[in-house]
């Protein structure tokens, strides 16, 4: 059983309908010698299964239609969900139901994608964008994010099935199963048809280094995990060991079922730094080039991005130059250096950064630690990351890792001054990176985005709550954390998007749309060039950075960015020419006070020129003529 790739793929495990009234089942169970399959809605009688090569059975079944429960009983024994099940409607203990793929109307036929570069990300958690917590409820917010916010791609935290109806989704076990309270199938579906008629990519965050504990039954079914690796999270999966070639089609055959059956537009491959594979290709470019061919195949440009703490170019370098291909990951040193600008910490991880010339760095090459001894992680870390385009890396100010990871989920918003917002805001927005922005970040949300959970067993909710509090030690943050499996700890981080805002947070989103409007209509400030194409000078003593981005179809930017908490002035040698100014933070429109006077004109010639700054802001030039 070998998933077939084409325009007309079709998943070969789970359940699929065959015509009206018949299902063909394929499950793969290794670790069984007889499989059957109980479709509750045919009695009580298992049906006995064909085996096959390489431990899978199969068999078509008649009279069995969508919506049908079922279960896999191997050997005779328990019952159990089926691995690849496309819906869950019960939960992660309870049968799996028939899906029709074809069900739903689609009405994208014309939508083919977005440039890698025209990305501009916006991460939301289904559960808590909206009252409801739904697929369907993010529909009607769809114009405000294009139109008011100016965002191009929604990504969504991870929906495979997860225990109970509250969970970030790294829980989930059934991979192939849209999370029931957030709509299912049919939910998600009429989500990505809805984005990309308002003019939206999607991107769907996939976990491939463990599943979640709670509903887990993969073991049974056959080697699906490794004890040779561990991860942080649970069993490592068995990408490397025996029987690893079904593993990986089972992997392979998530990828490509969800850019195919649901139209998702780009995957983003969760913590690879726990996927542990020492085949001679590994699986992260085995799911790339499946994914980038079948982009081909359906006339769609559809990417693949991953988050990675490896410092490791190697995940986006092409195969054909000893790398993985894919097509960009986060980068964490660039969060690690801004915050440490803003906030000064240096507990845990920022430990290892040195304000701004780390970000400096980070803006002109990617990575900060590129192979030298970092102290948090006691040894060298990380490789050149110069020959990658800045395309290659995303940026962001928050995510849900950044705010979610800390302590009380407590957001920039209540961490540092409004107007020091409006610099990390733009030091995201006007990178030559792909931005990214957290929901809520728009408009400043001060809202907490805490870490909650629903696991039905108490031995597993106290498990995670000392998981918790030991993440936390080396941060020495104190206070009592949150209790995750409290309900109340998932309300609080619902952000408000319905309703009026007040002053502050009306300009910071038209803050945002100004930065986003710039990134879009001016081609120097998109995320274009090779690398070093965007000169970076750092003035430490002033607290100032200054980004020269150089245009090609336009006029060169000069972005000054001060994280000065007190006025001062700047002394600027280059770039020689003469700068309009084009936006400053301090405008009234912005929530400045609109006293603060900025440059008009900058002249940079053969004689130095100083310019006086505000505490905290934000000035962007653009080259004259």
């Amino acid at each position: 059983m070998k998933a077939r790739v084409g325009n007309m793929w079709r998943l070969d495990l789970g359940a699929n309908l065959i015509g009206p009234s018949a299902v063909r089942f394929g499950v793969w169970a290794a670790r069984a010698k007889h499989v059957s399959v109980q479709v509750l809605d045919r009695g009580p009688k298992p049906i006995p299964m064909e085996p096959r090569e390489h431990g899978y059975f199969d068999l078509t079944v008649e009279g069995v239609r969508a919506g049908d429960r079922y279960w896999y009983v191997l050997d005779g024994e328990k019952a159990l969900p089926d691995p690849a099940s496309r819906f869950q409607p019960d939960g992660v203990h309870k049968a799996s139901a028939v899906v029709d793929p074809d069900a739903f109307a689609w009405t994208d036929r014309g939508w083919r994608g977005l440039a890698f570069k025209e990305l501009i990300i916006y991460e939301l958690h289904t559960g808590t964008f909206t009252p409801t917590g739904t697929f369907e409820a993010i529909i009607p917010h769809l114009k405000y994010l294009k139109q008011d916010v100016g965002i191009t791609a929604i990504e969504l935290m991870p929906v495979a099935q997860f225990p109970g109806a509250r969970n970030w989704g790294y829980d989930g076990t059934y991979l192939y199963a849209p999370h029931s309270s957030y709509g299912g199938p049919q939910g998600l579906k009429a989500l990505v048809d809805a984005c990309h008629a308002t003019g939206l990519a999607v991107i769907l965050d996939v976990v491939y280094n463990h599943l979640g504990p709670e509903g887990n039954y993969l073991s049974a079914f056959g080697p699906y995990f490794t004890d040779r690796y561990r991860t942080p999270w649970g069993e490592a999966i068995n990408y490397d060991g025996a029987d690893s070639d079904e593993v990986r089609h089972f992997i392979l055959s998530n990828a490509l079922y969800w850019v195919t059956e649901y139209h998702i537009d780009a995957l983003r491959l969760d913590a690879i730094h726990g996927i542990y594979d020492f085949s001679a290709t590994h699986i992260l470019q085995e799911v790339a080039t499946a994914v980038h061919e079948q982009a081909v195949r359906l006339g769609r440009q559809i990417f693949v991005t991953a988050e990675s703490a490896l410092n490791d170019a190697r995940v986006v370098t092409p195969p054909e130059q000893g790398g993985y291909g894919l097509d960009a990951q986060w980068n964490d040193d660039f969060h690690h250096a801004l915050r440490t600008v803003l906030t000064k910490e240096r507990a845990g991880y920022y430990q290892d950064y040195e304000g701004l010339k780390h970000l400096a760095k980070a803006v002109n090459e990617g990575f900060v630690y590129s192979g030298q001894y970092s102290r948090y992680h006691r040894r060298r870390h990380g490789n050149s990351s110069t020959a990658c385009a800045p395309s290659r890396f995303i940026v962001f100010s928050q995510n849900h890792d950044q705010v979610g990871n800390r302590a009380f989920g407590d957001r920039l918003s209540t961490q540092v001054p409004f107007a020091a917002l409006k610099v990390a805001a733009a030091a995201v927005l006007l990178s030559p990176n792909i931005p990214l922005l957290f929901m809520g970040e728009e408009s400043s949300e001060t809202a907490p985005f805490l870490y909650f959970i629903d696991h039905g067993d108490p031995a597993l909710v106290e498990a995670v709550r000392r998981g918790r509090r030991a993440e936390f030690a080396s941060f020495a943050w104190e206070g009592e954390i949150p209790d995750p499996q409290d309900p109340l700890t998932c309300e609080r981080s619902r952000v408000n998007i319905d309703g009026p805002l007040d002053p502050r947070r009306a300009a910071m989103l038209k803050w945002t749309r100004e930065l986003i409007g710039l990134r879009k209509t001016i081609p120097s400030l998109g995320a274009d060039g090779a690398p070093h194409e965007y000169p970076v000078l750092a003035h430490e003593k002033e607290n100032v950075l200054v980004v020269h981005r150089r245009g090609v179809q336009g006029p060169d930017a000069l972005i000054v960015l001060s994280f000065n908490n007190a006025p001062v002035s700047v002394l600027f040698r280059e770039p020689e020419g003469r700068w309009l100014l084009r936006l400053g933070s301090t405008a009234q429109e912005f929530g400045g006070d609109g006293r603060e006077r900025l440059p008009q004109k900058l002249i940079i010639a053969s004689e130095s020129m100083t310019i006086p700054l505000p505490a905290y802001a934000v000035v962007v030039f653009l080259r004259e003529g």
